[in-house]
């Protein structure tokens, strides 16, 4: 466990003095956002564009994650186990991708549809089986949205092969 504390805090510093626009704490072992970062990162949070946090065991984000970093273009949460996101993640004016892929959510969250730069979700690999396709279509700037190896319902997937400005990725069987 200290190895994995120290790993964390040697990427967080390595931000911090090289002035990057992006924190990689993926396979770190945590399970939720370390508090401590939050200060660390106040001076540069600004900066920061892109986040990494796959491949750890997140349960949840907090809502000060995206009042904090307000400029994040990309997020990518693959591979832990949330089940939702804070509303806040509706008021993220710059994102452009987020991965959500390998979690736990059974609902779509669907504050996403209110992020009008949103180019590119993955949901791959949850347990959804409904869509906000009506919200879904009126976003922007989506043109990617990946739900494989979810289990949609039938309906679902007959409403999906209607077309859409966006590129949808499906298992099919």
């Amino acid at each position: 466990m200290a190895e994995a504390v120290a790993n964390v805090a040697r990427r967080i510093n390595a931000t911090v003095e090289e002035g990057k626009d992006s924190l990689d704490l993926s396979s770190c072992q945590l399970i939720s956002f370390p508090e401590g970062v939050f200060k660390v990162l106040r001076t540069v949070s600004e900066n920061i564009r892109s986040i990494t946090l796959a491949g750890n065991q997140i349960k949840a984000i907090s809502s000060k994650f995206f009042s904090t970093f307000t400029q994040l273009r990309e997020l990518d949460l693959q591979g832990n186990i949330l089940t939702k996101l804070p509303d806040q993640v509706g008021e993220m004016e710059h994102m452009t991708s987020i991965n959500l892929a390998n979690n736990s959510f059974s609902i779509f969250p669907e504050k996403l549809t209110e992020i009008a730069t949103l180019e590119r979700i993955d949901l791959e690999g949850n347990n959804i089986t409904e869509l906000p396709l009506e919200k879904l279509s009126t976003m922007p700037a989506l043109k990617w949205l990946n739900v494989k190896s979810n289990p949609l319902s039938s309906s679902t997937q007959s409403a999906l092969h209607s077309p859409y400005k966006f590129d949808i990725l499906l298992t099919t069987d």
